[in-house]
């Protein structure tokens, strides 16, 4: 049974803002003509000038005009709600539903549900089930305890075939290679020094796969073996560091750019982030909210800092232009005394 059902009990919910108590009624101000949700962030107005509805509709068939902002509000909320749904029947079906199966299983039409999910999510529904297809596969790749035919069947692939037309752009390379961290691949890498002290270039067949900062070349090749354990890695031929010399350049003046293509591996979450970063020009500098409200997650500043911190792709995906919203520079991977560095030096080129 509600507890908002006395005008004594709404009031309070009102004066307290109890966004509990949305959907149970909504208070109307005779002085604005507006009605609004009982956690509406707008100035309180006066007890004697404000009445109570049951229902939105009742306070319009009395005159009032719904207000925008809280309304606008709740609209958001519910647009969040149905897109964690989808998300969620996305997940649990096998195989994936089809836009118009989805959006029947939701009762809303298939063009609204395909604008709301990429607003909200960045990708449209096709390709947010291709991405858990991904994550799911890399999941029982890395566990072992299936062998690689029954990881794919397993993650959703309907055919083994099907899978290995995009192996290569859902992994970075083959499955067997993967799942044995990188064994069988082929990367090639080069340590150099630039003016942000030691760096390490390295590239599998896809493209540059890791661009690493640091003082100690020794502990940047320490870190690419973690990265790919069992990878053959090839480094110093002379072919690759014509290449090295290529993204020193890059380090040493952001602005002329990098033409050269990025094998970029991490979760669905991770690679809108980081493609929203690689979107940002150089001499610009964004928040993490900025970042978040941009890929259609605002909610989600946390796990864009903690994608920024996952990047191994130094300065080519430059999240050395994010900074904390009051503008102050804060941590980064490969130092906080280098991403000052690069901004001054990008500030000065733009």
């Amino acid at each position: 049974m509600s507890s908002y059902t006395t005008p004594d009990q709404r009031w309070q919910a009102v004066a307290s803002r109890e966004t509990a108590a949305t959907g149970h009624f909504v208070y109307a101000v005779r002085t604005t003509g507006i009605y609004c949700h009982p956690g509406c962030k707008s100035r309180l107005a006066k007890r004697t000038n404000v009445e109570f509805y049951d229902t939105p509709a009742a306070a319009e068939a009395a005159g009032y005009r719904a207000c925008k902002r809280c309304i606008a509000t709740t609209s958001a909320t519910r647009h969040s709600q149905l897109v964690t749904r989808a998300c969620r029947l996305i997940e649990a079906s096998d195989p994936a539903p089809s836009l118009d199966q989805l959006s029947a299983q939701l009762a809303v039409s298939p063009f609204h549900l395909h604008r709301l999910f990429k607003a909200e999510t960045g990708l449209t529904p096709k390709a947010y089930a291709t991405a858990f297809r991904a994550r799911r596969l890399r999941a029982h790749l890395e566990d072992g305890q299936r062998s690689v035919t029954d990881a794919i069947y397993d993650a959703g692939y309907n055919s083994n075939s099907r899978f290995y037309e995009s192996a290569d752009q859902r992994l970075g390379m083959r499955p067997r290679q993967y799942r044995a961290g990188g064994a069988g691949a082929t990367i090639h890498f080069a340590l150099g020094q630039c003016s942000l002290g030691a760096i390490l270039v390295a590239q599998s067949e896809k493209g540059i796969c890791a661009i690493l900062l640091g003082d100690d070349p020794e502990g940047l090749l320490r870190d690419l073996q973690d990265q790919f354990p069992r990878a053959h890695l090839v480094g110093g031929d002379s072919a690759y560091e014509r290449l090295v010399a290529e993204v020193v350049g890059f380090v040493e003046a952001p602005a002329l750019g990098l033409a050269l293509p990025l094998d970029v591996q991490g979760t669905a979450f991770q690679e809108r982030v980081w493609q929203a970063l690689r979107e940002v020009p150089a001499g610009s500098r964004v928040s993490y909210t900025d970042i978040a409200e941009r890929i259609g997650a605002p909610k989600a500043v946390r796990a864009v800092a903690l994608a920024c911190a996952a990047n191994h792709i130094a300065v080519a995906i430059p999240c050395h232009r994010v900074v904390r919203r009051d503008g102050d520079i804060s941590g980064y991977r490969w130092g906080v005394e280098r991403k000052q560095q690069l901004l001054k030096r990008e500030t000065a080129l733009s």
